[in-house]
């Protein structure tokens, strides 16, 4: 049985309850509010008692906590404390991110969540402050058996954003997620660029579309499903390459691109014919395609017609559809690493070369370094024409 009392020249309550062992405990409640402090023992002389009976976990621990400090702030305010399940919640914050991000984005995150509550089981239905980094790694490290290590860190990072938001909010007092690191992709290092001769041989053997998305993925550095995406409304032809530029946001990161329309790019665009809506697609059969897997498919049979890769065998994996792909050496992504090391060997610096390309730093943020439409210009155009001999 526990009970409070004030001692002298104490301010707040102590309570007294009796620990599993059969000792008698007095703590202070850190509380000057009597039926606040009666809410804070109540739930320590609960987690006793389940302690004395061998049925104390760390789960019920954590649950006992949190609801006698719902109780606390209800009777000190007189409002109920934020609160959600965990279940409740993932719903909310996939309904805010249905929103806010692209729908093939949307799906990604909605089959982490889906995972992430089938582990949970019950414990789903559970407050959200009873989630520890333990429960995470937990599921990252059963991901990486059952799919892949790629899924596992995407999980993580998932977590870590539907925690951040839930801290933002105050339904936590910590993100558990952070806790839990991301791990190292074997082979993530085998992706290499492309040289010069390559990419002469494969717009060689490339048809009239499939050039141009070459060409844009080595000049832009841009992803696959952004190249395929754009429209005629995202090209502004001048008289010249001084005056012509293309201007998107990207898919995966939202971030707004401006870059200069170089010769090559310039020249390819000058031969397709023009089209009378700006929505139209620059490359219509890549925009139509179902996937950009389907894409990337299509450009590793170029690399097979060419000789720089082996035709892949038509035999099971046994992991299943929801597996990540191996990485191969080379693929289409391999060309925005193309357009790093050309812009780096030209002697452009790392910092010009990461906002050309798009990616993100922790060392160098975007948001202090600044370069204007014609230091890009003069970057892009180092790297060296591919369409000339």
């Amino acid at each position: 049985m526990a009970s409070i009392h004030l001692q002298p020249g104490r301010p707040f309550y102590f309570a007294a309850y009796t620990l599993p062992n059969g000792q008698r405990a007095f703590r202070s409640t850190k509380t000057r509010n009597k039926r606040q402090a009666e809410e804070v023992a109540r739930a320590w002389a609960k987690a006793a008692r389940k302690g004395r009976k061998g049925v104390l976990t760390p789960d019920s621990a954590r649950t006992i906590i949190a609801e006698g400090v719902a109780d606390a702030f209800c009777v000190a305010t007189g409002d109920r404390m934020p609160q959600n399940t965990v279940r409740e919640w993932a719903a909310t914050w996939l309904k805010m991110k249905a929103i806010e991000t692209e729908p093939s984005t949307h799906e990604r995150y909605q089959g982490v969540v889906d995972r992430f509550i089938k582990f949970l089981g019950a414990k789903a239905d559970r407050d959200l402050v009873t989630i520890q980094p333990e429960v995470i790694t937990k599921l990252r490290d059963e991901q990486v058996e059952k799919l892949s290590r790629a899924s596992a860190n995407l999980a993580v990072k998932v977590l870590r954003g539907l925690f951040a938001t839930a801290l933002k909010r105050g339904l936590v007092t910590s993100n558990p997620a952070l806790a839990v690191e991301v791990l190292k992709q074997r082979g993530e290092s085998n992706r290499r660029p492309f040289t010069v001769a390559e990419v002469k041989r494969l717009l060689a053997a490339a048809d009239m579309e499939w050039r141009g998305l070459i060409l844009f993925g080595l000049y832009t550095g841009q992803r696959l499903g952004d190249l395929a995406a754009l429209t005629w409304q995202a090209i502004k032809m001048g008289a010249s390459t001084q005056d012509s530029e293309i201007a998107f946001q990207t898919q995966k990161t939202g971030r707004r691109m401006v870059l200069p329309l170089v010769a090559p790019l310039f020249d390819y665009v000058s031969e397709l014919p023009a089209s009378d809506s700006p929505d139209a697609p620059l490359f219509p059969r890549a925009a139509s395609a179902a996937s950009t897997a389907t894409l990337s498919n299509q450009f590793r049979q170029l690399l097979v017609s060419v000789g720089m890769a082996e035709k892949r065998p038509h035999r099971s994996t046994g992991k299943g559809r929801n597996t990540t792909r191996e990485r191969a050496e080379i693929s289409f992504h391999c060309l925005r690493h193309t357009a790093t090391t050309f812009l780096k060997a030209a002697g452009v610096s790392n910092s010009m070369a990461m906002d050309i390309i798009g990616h993100d730093s922790e060392a160098i943020s975007r948001a202090y370094t600044h370069f204007s439409a014609e230091d890009v210009r003069r970057s892009v155009e180092k790297l060296p024409d591919v369409t000339k001999e």
